[in-house]
């Protein structure tokens, strides 16, 4: 079983060979336009605008909270947009943050990852604007990507940890 990596830099820029997912977390309101996704989107408009399609067209698809959507923005770069927050706001009914949502995307990105043997990157990824804690998303990371022998990089960006 290989360990979570930590590194200080930015996840939407993994300095690794071979193919590289970067997985970060959506709401399921269709909303895109605070936290990490601001990064995703000034590398690739892609991501957003499947994202935005995807959750247009949700009446006939999967999306919701536990569903990831793939998307490539480079010949060896995907990015997995995962919906694992109800809502945007944390209020009266608790933090967005879904950790059973998050472990099940997390398998499907590890299917993929497996698929494509590519290496997972992210930042701490429901910890933002989701509200939610790394301590209760790590051991998510760790069951579902890093006992199956896939590779993962954390990204802390700037001088936060």
């Amino acid at each position: 079983m290989s360990e979570i990596s930590y590194v200080r830099g930015d996840a939407t820029a993994p300095s690794v060979k071979g193919v590289k997912m970067i997985a970060h977390v959506c709401n399921d309101l269709g909303g895109w336009g605070k936290g990490f996704v601001l990064a995703v989107s000034r590398r690739w408009p892609q991501p957003e605008a499947a994202y935005r399609a995807w959750h247009r067209d949700r009446a006939a698809n999967d999306f919701g909270l536990g569903a990831v959507q793939f998307v490539q923005v480079e010949p060896y770069v995907w990015v997995a947009n995962m919906i694992g927050q109800h809502g945007m706001r944390t209020g009266s009914k608790g933090v967005p943050v879904r950790y059973e949502a998050i472990g099940t995307a997390l398998g499907r990105v590890a299917d993929r990852a497996a698929e494509l043997d590519a290496s997972v990157h992210m930042p701490r990824i429901g910890c933002g604007l989701a509200g939610g804690t790394w301590s209760r998303v790590e051991p998510l990371i760790s069951d579902r990507l890093t006992r199956r022998g896939i590779p993962v990089t954390v990204y802390d960006h700037g001088d936060t940890a």
